[in-house]
């Protein structure tokens, strides 16, 4: 297992905030929710309800992922986010850059997903028992070698957007679990990152939306050589 080390700055990066909710940029390698081992504590959550002790977590990223959060303040609150979540009316898209370059522009993934259980927490494929799972994606560009491309998950299984590009011959850059020894080594860190939330406001009533850049690793050119 690799060492914990959670990067500490910015401590605590908030995108927006109000009475009744938190929207909140994670930084890769830090855990959403803590884990259980006691070196495991520190977490954007443990963060978060230091400052706003009514913050209540979600939705969750992967350690490794970045990019945008949100978590309610109350659990009136935190039941109407969920149900949004729940039902597919929250707005998501990721940036991912990926080893090689798509033949097509965009397209679709289309496998069922479960947990790989003598490999937890990898997932995998799996026709018979797997969970059904949609991720959509777009090409934005590629030096041929990699390419930068827009993930719309229609379903949120756990590690999914990693498992459907590694199916289909482009796992994302940087990624410890799925990625091949080559194109984990092209990356820093796993490239991939939440990019966009959209939701509509479960008090205020009007639309909310945010963007949230990524790193300048995501640049061709940018990884490691």
């Amino acid at each position: 297992m690799r060492p914990y080390q959670p990067p500490l700055d910015p401590w605590l990066d908030t995108v927006y905030c109000d009475a009744q909710l938190l929207v909140l940029d994670k930084p890769s390698g830090l855990l959403t929710v803590p884990g259980r081992d006691p070196a495991h504590k520190d977490s954007l959550a443990s963060r978060a309800q230091a400052e706003y002790p009514d913050a209540l977590i979600v939705h969750r990223l992967d350690m490794d992922t970045s990019g945008l959060v949100v978590m309610a303040r109350g659990a009136d609150i935190h039941r109407q986010l969920s149900r949004l979540f729940q039902d597919r009316e929250v707005e998501k898209s990721y940036l991912a850059r990926v080893w090689g370059e798509p033949a097509a522009d965009q397209g679709e993934v289309d496998l069922p997903l479960i947990c790989d259980w003598p490999n937890r927490p990898r997932q995998k494929v799996c026709f018979e028992s797997g969970k059904p799972s949609l991720t959509r994606w777009q090409k934005l560009d590629s030096d041929g070698k990699t390419s930068l491309l827009l993930l719309t998950p229609v379903t949120g299984r756990s590690h999914q957007l990693r498992v459907h590009m590694q199916s289909i011959g482009h796992p994302i850059l940087g990624d410890p679990f799925y990625a091949h020894p080559e194109a984990l080594a092209a990356a820093p860190r796993l490239l991939l990152h939440a990019q966009e939330l959209g939701f509509e406001h479960p008090v205020l009533g009007k639309s909310m939306h945010f963007l949230c850049n990524p790193g300048p690793e995501f640049q061709v050119g940018n990884g490691r050589d």
